[in-house]
């Protein structure tokens, strides 16, 4: 949607430029309904390295579950996991449930109202803390995560590399830039314009409430700006998983300690070296990609003559209950694969 106000003045305030647009133009998102810090709280944790788009299809199932951060402590992990199944990165899953641990046995189920306060709780760093505050508690703390940096870079002209330290100079240039009024909604305005105008690439600049005070369209230079780091080659991984099957029941294993996707369920994998047997069938393919590995999986089915004994971490379950279980990607697809292949027996 085009706008029909007057061009900025360079001379009004940053803050208050921004506001103005921002009530305007801000994006419509159920966790903006109120300023409860628990909902505050588990969408920012969700937005870590996922897509707005892809929050909103989790987001309100998720707090319909867990309605508030007693609700959330009480769950058992794999509760929490299975309604987390889709976002990735899980560690995000058990830190927040963690968290809320704590939140109900050190702070009596209330919310700290501090960004230093907020540091001391799992999978909570600067970030989130600073987003946190000043959205649900109106305290002046800045924010740097992608969008507003990309806004903040571009509009001092900023043009050293950025990310994790060297981000500082943006911190100290968002804290100038914060109001002591309404620093939240400021906060916030900073992440839509990144998202919805100062975009990555063919920046709407002409739309931009900033515009006349921007450094990198003064200068020619927003698609240059910020200098982001290389990214990392991907790794090529093969694999098999080894489908144990018994009936219609099969054999699944919990990832450990370290692993991708700690916690939750997937099939076993072969060693090293391990030879397809006699009698394996082969299922189909699956591929995926895993912190900056790129993994093509085969997926073979051995029959059990016997059901192997359980486990802690490794059991024997119905086809039909796989549903039920929290899964890795992979494994979520490894059973489709096996569903349809066993429904044709």
């Amino acid at each position: 949607m085009r706008s029909t106000a007057a061009p900025p003045s360079p001379n009004r305030p940053v803050a208050a430029r921004l506001l103005a647009w921002y009530r305007r133009h801000r994006r419509d998102l159920p966790w903006r309904e109120n300023r409860d810090p628990y909902r505050v709280w588990v969408s920012e944790v969700m937005l870590q390295q996922t897509q707005v788009e892809r929050v909103r299809e989790f987001f309100t199932r998720f707090v319909e579950r867990f309605p508030d951060v007693a609700a959330l402590a009480r769950a058992r992990e794999q509760d929490v996991l299975k309604h987390w199944e889709g976002l990735g990165y899980y560690r995000r899953a058990r830190q927040l449930h963690a968290a809320a641990k704590q939140i109900v046995a050190e702070h009596g189920g209330d919310f700290p109202r501090t960004a230093a306060e907020l540091r001391e709780l799992p999978g909570i760093g600067r970030y989130t803390a600073g987003a946190i505050a000043s959205i649900a508690f109106g305290e002046p703390e800045p924010i740097v995560e992608a969008n507003s940096r990309r806004v903040i870079a571009r509009l001092v002209g900023y043009g050293k590399p950025v990310g994790g330290a060297a981000d500082e100079p943006l911190w100290s240039i968002a804290t100038a830039l914060l109001p002591r009024r309404e620093p939240g909604l400021f906060n916030q305005a900073l992440m839509d314009l990144g998202a919805m105008v100062c975009t990555v690439t063919r920046p709407r600049c002409d739309r931009c409430p900033l515009a006349a005070s921007c450094v990198a369209r003064a200068t020619g230079r927003t698609e240059e700006t910020p200098v982001l780091p290389r990214q990392r080659a991907a790794k090529l991984v093969r694999e098999t998983a080894v489908v144990l099957r018994r009936g219609n029941s099969a054999v699944v294993e919990r990832r450990g300690p370290g692993e991708w996707w700690e916690g939750l369920w997937d099939f076993p994998r072969a060693a090293a070296g391990e030879r397809r047997r006699a009698g394996d069938r082969l299922l189909g393919t699956v591929t995926y990609t895993v912190t900056h590995h790129r993994v093509t999986c085969r997926v073979v089915e051995r029959r059990l003559a016997r059901a192997p004994a359980a486990t802690n971490n490794r059991r024997l379950v119905a086809l039909a209950a796989l549903d039920r279980l929290a899964m890795t990607a992979p494994g979520r697809r490894i059973a489709r694969l096996l569903v349809a292949s066993a429904a044709l027996d």
